[in-house]
């Protein structure tokens, strides 16, 4: 069984009778047969339910990507999207995304809460698990936040800022509690909490703790710092390694993120769980939309059958110039070749064309391109004899006698860009050039190639603007476990050779050839850049931003890492220097902002002594 099952209709109908107090469960509301929620949810039905729901709401966060990619390295709006307040550093405390994900993680907390009070501890596993994830992100967004335990069901209001050292301790010791537990299975594939899933959290708890409570932060716009002590970041190495625990990098990196390599992936230690097949609603909206949030836009996806591109998170120059020559990841992040469409073909079927053909149609390599992207490390000269060699596939629908919907596009994805159209023929008939950064605010030019770690080839046609993505999410895996050892590694003492074991196993399923020294890396973006000096941390840092890319992860690296400012300085077209992510009295928003309703609702915080600094 691949999914933890829905939860049956009677439960449903509970769950929806529900109300909220500021994100609580209201227990005194009536379910059917006259129970109260209270009392249904002690039952062995009820709670098997209730699990099934708190393990739900991590859903909230798990695509909340906005706040957890913009404002980094990687991402660029494009063809004229105005940018967020994340990739402005211009968010105040009355965001909605921001009270969002506040108010979310603590969903997941008192949903764990009540997991506890309602059952003991039959599935008390889970609740710490939740507990612990929703308290991470929660750290790792506010910093300091109010601390509970107990399921809060009740009016009471007053609940201080515990500091970020007992937030971090309670969470390290529920984990440790379940990473102890001889009953916790290793590994589970239906969405519920595991051995390895819990040592990953662990160590990416750790390792957060270290750079919070074992560095000093020296310069922010040069993201120099000062470590005063190990302790945390051994006890992340520790429990990286009890995570991996004999788990190889051995499948691709095409295989790992492919849709049908998703049930049962040895790598994948946690993903919360969609399943199109038995949602018990409307399944044309009850999926997440993270396949449209990485690209750019195609056109009308009703004519043209490509995809659909929100435009809000096109990759930035970095992103494609951090990929080297050879690197097989480049190629399986992003969907470089766009078969075209056959709208008037009425021997094919939907998905055997345009841009799910990739995945649907064993015969995707002869059939006619609408864009192809080529990357920056190919000469002009190889890319047009690739244009040659292929030119029966870059046929233009300026024929009358041309069955597809869409004109053939060609881009060298270097700077500038080289664009090619195509005549009726597929021969060569214009090259335009632009460069890349000017480019991605033409509204035009669908220039960049999309992300497709997420792409769900079941989608169907009817319903392509909605959340019709049924991909899992996955939250906790071996590579980006192998990486955390590498950081926490490098954190203890530095050794090269320790930090470079980790990285080149993941380097090395790439395609690439080991580095025996940080000397040996060369990065084609540093060139362009006012980044500095490269080192290991850097090197770590680059090796993530590769490996997790479109992951949701890059906002929190840059910030546990203390090189929030000087990344964006120097790559965050909207960042020109340190002021712009300062407010008028010179603080540094290296947090998000406690909502101001939160502030207000809650009798222990005020506005002026418990917002974080730069609000």
């Amino acid at each position: 069984m691949k999914k933890i099952k829905y939860f049956g209709a009677l439960a449903l109908s509970a769950l929806m009778l529900l109300t909220s107090c500021d994100g609580f469960l209201d227990a005194e509301n009536k379910t059917a047969g006259g129970q109260t929620a209270d009392e249904y949810f002690r039952t062995p039905e009820g709670l098997a339910s209730f699990r099934v729901y708190a393990y739900s709401s991590l859903k909230k966060i798990a695509t909340a990507n906005t706040i957890q990619e913009d404002g980094t390295d990687l991402f660029l709006p494009a063809r004229g999207k105005t940018p967020s307040q994340f990739q402005e550093y211009s968010v105040t405390p009355d965001n909605s995304e921001v009270q969002n994900l506040y108010l979310s993680c603590y969903d997941i907390i008192n949903n764990a809460n009540a997991l506890i009070d309602f059952g003991g501890d039959t599935y008390k596993q889970d609740a710490l698990f939740l507990r612990a994830y929703g308290y991470y992100m929660l750290t790792q967004h506010f910093g300091s936040v109010p601390y509970s335990s107990r399921y809060i069901n009740d009016a009471e209001r007053s609940y201080p800022r515990t500091d970020i050292k007992t937030i971090y301790d309670n969470i390290i010791n529920d984990l440790e509690t379940l990473a102890a537990d001889a009953t916790l299975v290793d590994l589970t594939t239906d969405g519920t909490v595991n051995k390895r899933a819990v040592n990953a959290l662990l160590a990416k708890v750790c390792l957060a703790a270290g750079w919070d409570l074992e560095t000093k932060l020296i310069n922010e716009a040069k993201g120099t710092y000062e470590k005063t002590g190990t302790i945390y970041f051994a006890k992340a190495k520790n429990a990286a390694d009890a995570a991996i625990d004999g788990i190889e990098l051995t499948q691709s990196f095409e295989q790992k993120w492919s849709p049908a390599g998703e049930v049962n992936n040895p790598e994948t230690f946690y993903a919360v769980q969609y399943e199109r097949d038995g949602y018990p609603g409307d399944a044309a909206s009850g999926g997440h939309g993270l396949q449209n949030d990485y690209g750019n836009y195609y056109g009308q996806i009703g004519t043209n059958g490509l995809k659909v591109s929100s435009s809000v998170k096109v990759p930035s120059l970095k992103s494609l110039f951090l990929f080297e020559e050879g690197d097989q990841r480049y190629n399986a992040t992003f969907m470089t070749r766009l078969a075209n469409y056959a709208l008037d073909n009425k021997d094919v079927t939907w998905g055997q064309t345009g841009y799910y053909a990739y995945y649907n149609n064993p015969d995707f390599e002869t059939l006619p391109i609408a864009n192809f992207y080529a990357p920056y490390y190919w000469t002009q000269a190889e890319f047009e004899k690739f244009l040659k060699d292929n030119q029966a596939l870059f046929v233009s629908t300026d024929s009358k006698d041309f069955k597809y919907n869409n004109p053939a596009w060609a881009f060298w994805m270097s700077d500038p860009v080289v664009k090619y159209e195509f005549k009726a023929d597929g021969s060569i008939s214009k090259k335009s050039s632009f460069p890349y950064n000017r480019a991605t605010l033409d509204a035009q030019l669908n220039f960049t190639p999309c992300v497709k770690k997420w792409d769900d080839p079941a989608t169907i046609q009817e319903n392509l603007n909605s959340s019709n993505c049924y991909r899992d999410v996955v939250l906790l895996h071996a590579s980006d476990i192998y990486l955390v050892a590498a950081e926490a590694a490098y954190m203890i003492d530095g050794n090269e050779a320790t930090v470079l074991s980790y990285l080149n196993d993941v380097r090395g399923r790439a395609g690439l050839a080991a580095l025996n020294s940080v000397s040996d890396y060369h990065p084609a973006y540093f060139e362009r850049t006012s980044i500095g000096e490269i080192d290991l941390l850097d090197l770590i840092l680059d090796e993530r931003a590769r490996e997790l890319y479109a992951e949701m992860q890059r906002w929190m690296d840059l910030r546990r890492t203390r090189q929030l400012v000087r990344y964006n300085v120097a790559f965050n077209e909207m960042i020109g220097a340190v002021s712009d992510m300062q407010n008028n009295k010179g603080e540094t928003k290296w947090y998000r902002p406690i909502p101001t309703h939160e502030i207000n609702s809650n009798t222990a915080m005020t506005e002026s002594e418990s917002q974080n600094p730069g609000y």
